[in-house]
């Protein structure tokens, strides 16, 4: 059974799900802002924040908002924010290309409590509470059990903000493909994240990452079994009503995530930072 927190969260996930699939089909006449170089929003972005936002303050009206689109808004109840990001994988959104989610988190007191990452398109609900484990479609998921980077599928990203690193980036990307399988870029932080929670990825690393990109996956990886760590190997920083966070991220199950961390490090692309 979902707690009650959890239960308001998977109804106004589903809500801005709702909002994305009604306007799948209108793509060419969607009104798109560009946010920053190769960042781009649309009016189904905030349409979707908005309809989460009202649902979870209907229950919850004293908690502060941290939103990709709306930015952050203080509540009276000055430990507790929601961390909303109504689509995670915009760009692939606005192409067509079928992958992408909505990622909502319960921030405590600077730490996620309560996580919910909803797939519409595939009908997949992932979900997580401290202490209770990481479920998807209510049914439980663990990280995967490879031992080491020999073979191991790995996902990250190349955000624009980054891009005067990805010299280094490339380098590191070089050095782990000699052992691992492969390394995929989805265009979604979130479900890279909830892909390896449930173990359809062995570790996913990225940088430039932002407090609404990684909050629910965060957690979701955590009750899952694995780790999270930034690219030197220490602890995620605190959340604050700002949405300050690390801006890297490493996570897997605890070998793998280990084996990509020390990697970033010996490849030059930690000290890039």
């Amino acid at each position: 059974m979902l707690n009650p927190v959890v239960t308001v969260m998977v109804k106004a996930a589903r809500l801005g799900g709702n909002v994305l699939l009604r306007n799948i089909n209108r793509l060419d006449s969607l009104n798109v802002v560009q946010k920053d170089r190769m960042d781009y929003a649309s009016e189904v972005d905030a349409d979707a924040e908005k309809a989460i936002i009202k649902e979870l303050r209907r229950a919850y009206p004293d908690y502060g908002v941290i939103g990709e689109e709306g930015g952050s808004v203080p509540g009276r109840s000055g430990r507790h924010h929601w961390v909303i990001d109504p689509l995670d994988g915009t760009s692939n959104y606005l192409h067509g290309i079928p992958h992408y989610c909505v990622s909502l988190a319960l921030i405590d007191n600077g730490e996620p409590t309560d996580a919910v990452i909803f797939d519409p398109l595939r009908n997949e609900l992932f979900t997580a509470s401290r202490g209770a484990g990481a479920q998807l479609n209510e049914r439980k998921i663990r990280v995967s059990e490879r031992k080491e980077l020999a073979g191991a599928m790995l996902v990250t990203g190349f955000p624009p903000r980054e891009r005067a690193r990805l010299g280094a980036q490339l380098e590191c990307v070089r050095e782990l493909l000699v052992q691992a399988e492969d390394v995929r870029r989805t265009g979604s932080a979130a479900l890279d994240l909830a892909y390896v929670a449930c173990g359809r990825a062995d570790a996913y690393f990225e940088a430039g990452v932002k407090p609404w990109d990684i909050a629910a996956g965060v957690l979701l990886v955590r009750e899952a079994g694995g780790r999270v760590c930034d690219f030197r190997g220490a602890n995620l920083a605190r959340m604050d009503d700002k949405g300050a966070i690390g801006r890297q991220i490493v996570a897997g199950n605890i070998r793998v995530c280990e084996a990509v961390q020390k990697t970033i490090v010996s490849s030059g692309y930690a000290a890039a930072f």
